[in-house]
């Protein structure tokens, strides 16, 4: 039987402003039945989901598109947990195993920092059910037979610590050093412990209010890591962290699997490759609803992410399949952009940054890969001629710059872009691929970290530029939202013969955009150095050669793995010098 879902963003709809448009639009409303009535509370609409037909005729009528109707062909049962009438609703739940990690694999606002709230506790399941509140009981008895002893068991003989999603958080929550949060979740003896395990040494000292993204991101992970517990979720772990730390911490975290109960929710796929040995699979629609898939193994299942069809379910819930190229490709020979001599600068004797030569082609993109603070920013500020070289010479160009730090004041987007002078075909291509549209009439700070970094990717890519660059533009954003953004870039900078520059850690999604590459090397926040632009298979080598990193290829996919750490094949590879391109059947 089909069934459907009924979804209303109130903090964009205008109801009283609208005059009601979908009440007076609803053919059963005509019909004398009260199909979309008014909340006298709230004075929003309430859509009755047993009485709708998925006309869509509310939907195609609403002036801020702030309504939704899905159809749901299959759907196991109700929902674990519904937000509220017309709300975001979850169906199905993820469980820890008793041994290797578990990921929970999936679009943004499809339910998964929901799953793992009610698996720790922080929400209590509803049902859908807001007329009363269900006794433990009760919820008990609506659960399957496993699911039901998990929670049973919590709080018991199982305890949980939990990474949040949102680590900015943290400043406002805790006041002192990061040496007293950390004394107050261990012991001294564990601490020292973790300083040599999550490299935090240097900020210990540090009050956390002043803490960069990647370091507040270690600490929390450490605190979590720390506690004494049963069962460890860790939310988005590895956002603002360089390749190196996130390998360190994906290391850790397998450790941690063997031992203890681990599950993490993870867009680098990379990462939670490696750690994980099963993943569920999230489907759905973005804050409409999302469904969990079975458990699966953690090859197979996200195998069949990719090719966005559930095996198992029967479910196909994307159009097409996500393609990774199985060799060294992009590089461009268009006319020269630029050329620049090497360049240096010193801040005093805190921080010395050098580079080669190079030049910068017309239409290309260039990925800069290395570790956190060495340069990358500066030198495309010295490029720009937003900074100026203690040696060498560059010209002033045009630059949109998107940063890493992005942040979200009170005005409406839609205000926001007005308010800016924008290239229209590029905006309307990037508000459709991103899909900003549904986000124009919300406030900038009240959107998630996902929906704020696609606006300001949209903003940064409409304006009129030389040169466009991008600092950490995958934070934030899921694995599908990555191949979207790829794609729109490369036909953007194609189009215009544009430059763009490009800083990010994930080095899935800096393969799939960039041309050629520049590589840092150095000792962060003390000196850094980049070489001049090289092809993606020899930059591509000369930095996981740094790291310590090599990867082979699903032999389906195509998709990038990590090898364990002196492995036969992982030896192998460095023989060869071949760190990443070389391609190996499982």
């Amino acid at each position: 039987m089909t069934k459907r879902v009924a979804v209303i963003d109130r903090d964009v709809c205008t109801h009283t402003k609208c005059g009601y448009v979908c009440e007076k639009s609803c053919p059963v409303n005509r019909m004398g039945q009260e199909c979309i009535i008014t909340d006298k509370d709230t004075g929003f609409p309430i859509i009755s989901e047993p009485l709708c037909i998925g006309c869509g005729i509310c939907v195609k009528k609403c002036p801020m598109s702030c309504l939704w109707i899905i159809n749901l062909a299959k759907e196991s049962g109700e929902p674990v947990f519904q937000y509220g009438l017309n709300a975001f609703r979850l169906y199905g739940l993820p469980l820890p195993k008793n041994e290797g990690a578990v990921s929970l694999v999936g679009k943004n606002g499809i339910g998964k920092t929901t799953a793992l709230r009610i698996l720790s506790k922080q929400i209590t399941p509803n049902f859908a059910i807001f007329d009363k509140k269900l006794d433990e009981a009760k919820i008990m008895d609506k659960f399957p037979l496993e699911t039901r002893r998990y929670f049973q068991q919590l709080g018991k003989e199982l305890h949980v610590s939990m990474k949040p999603q949102h680590v900015d958080r943290l400043r406002g929550a805790f006041k002192g050093t990061v040496k007293k949060m950390l004394l107050e979740v261990c012991g001294k003896k564990d601490l020292e412990k973790a300083v040599e395990q999550f490299g935090i040494s240097a900020i210990l000292d540090r009050d956390i209010a002043n803490l960069s993204g990647g370091e507040l991101q270690k600490v929390a992970i450490a605190a979590a890591y720390l506690k004494d517990a049963d069962i460890y979720y860790f939310d988005e772990p590895t956002n603002y962290m360089d390749i190196e730390e996130r390998l360190r911490v994906a290391v850790l975290l397998k450790e941690l699997s063997e031992r203890k109960k681990v599950m993490l929710a993870e867009h680098d796929m990379v990462i939670l490759d490696y750690v994980s040995s099963y993943v569920y699979l999230f489907y759905g629609d973005e804050n409409i609803y999302g469904t969990v898939s079975g458990v699966k193994n953690v090859r197979a299942g996200l195998n069949e992410y990719i090719a966005g069809f559930l095996k198992d379910e029967n479910v196909k819930f994307r159009e097409r399949e996500l393609k990774f190229s199985s060799h060294s490709e992009g590089e461009i020979r268009t006319p020269v952009k630029i050329k620049y001599e090497g360049l240096t600068k010193s801040f005093g004797k805190d921080f010395r940054f050098s580079s080669d030569g190079g030049e910068i082609r017309e239409g290309e993109i260039i990925g800069l890969l290395g570790k956190n603070a060495l340069g990358k920013s500066l030198l495309i500020k010295m490029l720009a001629g937003v900074e100026t070289p203690d040696e060498g010479e560059t010209k002033k160009f045009k630059v949109s710059y998107k940063p890493q730090y992005i942040s979200a004041e009170d005005v409406v987007v839609e205000e926001m872009f007005r308010s800016q002078s924008l290239n229209g075909a590029v905006f309307e291509e990037a508000k459709r691929r991103l899909s900003i549209t549904r986000l124009m009439e919300k406030k900038l700070n009240e959107l998630s970290g996902g929906e704020l970094q696609r606006v300001a990717l949209t903003l940064a890519l409409s304006r009129d530029a030389d040169f466009y660059l991008f600092d950490e533009p995958s934070a934030f954003l899921d694995i599908e939202q990555r191949f979207a953004f790829a794609e729109l870039l490369r036909h953007v900078v194609s189009e215009s013969k544009k430059s763009a520059f490009v800083v990010d850690h994930d080095v899935v999604f800096i393969d799939s955009i960039a041309n050629r590459l520049i590589v840092f090397d150095g000792k962060s926040s003390v000196k850094g150095h980049a070489s001049s632009p090289m092809n993606k298979r020899d930059g591509m080598n000369s930095f996981l050669k740094m790291t310590n990193i090599t990867l082979r290829r699903d032999k389906d996919t195509k998709r990038p793995r990590i090898n364990k750490p002196d492995s036969a094949l992982d030896r192998e590879q460095k023989e060869k010098g071949e760190y990443y391109y070389s391609i190996q059947d499982d």
